[in-house]
């Protein structure tokens, strides 16, 4: 029977955007509770600054080995090692009693992150024909935003109803739940199914070729206009979202923890919109540079917004502020489209690890960086409202280096080279 007209096809889909979908709302559920740790480990906002961005700093730098290791050794193995990780480190983090513990724990969670979208593009690959393998990644990539939403109002009210500890064990223990499940779904099931079939991957990266292929897309001013693209749009909305949202809402606004969950909501939905609106207008203009150069002009202005207005815009234009940062998110994945226009596709699975790094790097840094801040303005003045204002400087200067990179993108030339190949 082949794999890719199999009824089963679609129990690998399931299974594994479902564990994706999981992954990804652990990417910023510790944001709901970050007041929380702060009084029950008796740590400063650095140090929760420096816990957010571990997590991001793990999955950053895992992004370009594991897509090699991938295309080299298969990616059932590791996506299943990825979900008991998740698992472990996010049941370890409910159970920790120290700072230590709880930053051993999201390395964990960061390394089984890492794992999710390269090898379950690959997945997909190998048993959906091209053109449902182009529809359906959409879907896929919709899946990331939904388990963002997932750690918003649903997550917090589970936090109130049952405690942050019983939470963050129940999610655990339904990750490696699915670790479990994706050993049947992903080998034990094919193996008895489809023992005549060898599926291979397309675009392996022969071994003795990787040093010489990185070190030619290291050279590119193409790829690391990409990345520093990527880095302006990514990394300061998921940053902020999964560390400072939470106490900004509830220090400057006043809000309870489930008000700022329905606010951040909102942002999600911006992204989940953004997504698949900017697709469909980068098709029908014939241009992804244009719409994408909009995107990061608006995405700048939305963070500057928070500077004009000294940190506490009116709660009406804090509404409108997440869901535009949320919509520039959500447009995002136009990166990934430049870079499958940019470059062959035996360079594009290295190449969009490139790019994925620079979004997440930001996301790495900016969390700490804003923890240090606050709490170097809170240590002064003895209220962090000014803090938040001076934070905000730092999502405005990543929103410009981001500007910056989708402006070096030479759509034209890329074109040209495109239709030559």
């Amino acid at each position: 029977m082949d794999k890719q007209n199999s009824k089963f096809r679609w129990m690998v889909f399931a299974s594994v955007l479902f564990t994706y979908f999981l992954m990804a709302s652990q990417r910023t559920a510790p944001g709901l509770i970050t007041d929380q740790v702060m009084s029950d480990f008796n740590v400063t906002a650095a140090t929760i600054g420096l816990l957010t961005s571990i997590q991001f700093f793990v999955y950053t730098g895992l992004q370009i080995p594991m897509g090699i290791l991938a295309d080299r050794y298969g990616p059932n193995f590791f996506l299943i090692i990825g979900a008991v990780l998740t698992g472990l480190g996010t049941i370890i983090y409910s159970l920790g009693t120290h700072e230590f513990v709880l930053f051993f724990a999201r390395i964990l969670t960061g390394t089984g992150d890492a794992t999710i979208w390269v090898n379950m593009v690959l997945i997909l690959g190998q048993w959906f024909k091209v053109k449902e393998f182009v529809r359906l990644i959409g879907l896929a990539g919709m899946t990331g935003s939904l388990g963002f939403l997932l750690a918003t109002v649903p997550f917090s009210s589970l936090i109130d109803l049952i405690g942050w500890r019983s939470a963050f064990f129940s999610a655990g223990l339904l990750l490696c739940l699915c670790g479990i499940l994706l050993y049947f779904v992903l080998i034990k099931k094919p193996t008895q199914h489809f023992l005549n079939e060898k599926v291979s991957l397309p675009n392996e990266i022969d071994r003795e070729k990787t040093v010489v292929l990185l070190r030619r897309i290291f050279s590119d001013r193409q790829a690391w206009s990409l990345f520093f693209c990527h880095f302006g749009v990514v990394g300061a909305y998921v940053g902020f979202i999964g560390s400072w949202a939470v106490p900004y809402g509830m220090d400057v606004y006043g809000m309870t923890r489930s008000e700022v969950s329905e606010l951040i909501m909102i942002g999600l939905i911006g992204a989940l919109i953004g997504s698949p609106l900017t697709s469909w207008i980068s098709s029908k203009l014939g241009t992804i540079k244009r719409p994408y150069v909009v995107v990061h002009i608006t995405i700048l202005l939305g963070w500057s917004t928070f500077l004009l207005y000294n940190g506490n815009p009116p709660k009406y234009m804090l509404i409108m502020l997440f869901f535009i940062i949320g919509f520039g998110y959500g447009a995002s994945a136009l990166t990934f489209a430049l870079v499958r226009q940019s470059f062959p596709l035996s360079e594009s699975g290295v190449v969009s690890g490139l790019a994925n790094t620079g979004g997440f790097l930001s996301a790495v840094l900016l969390p700490s960086i804003f923890g240090i801040i606050l709490e170097q303005y809170q240590t002064a003045s003895g209220s962090s409202g000014n803090g938040y204002y001076y934070g905000f400087i730092t999502p405005v200067i990543f929103s410009m280096i981001g500007l910056i990179g989708i402006l070096f993108i030479k759509e034209r030339y890329l074109q040209k080279k495109q239709i030559m190949r």
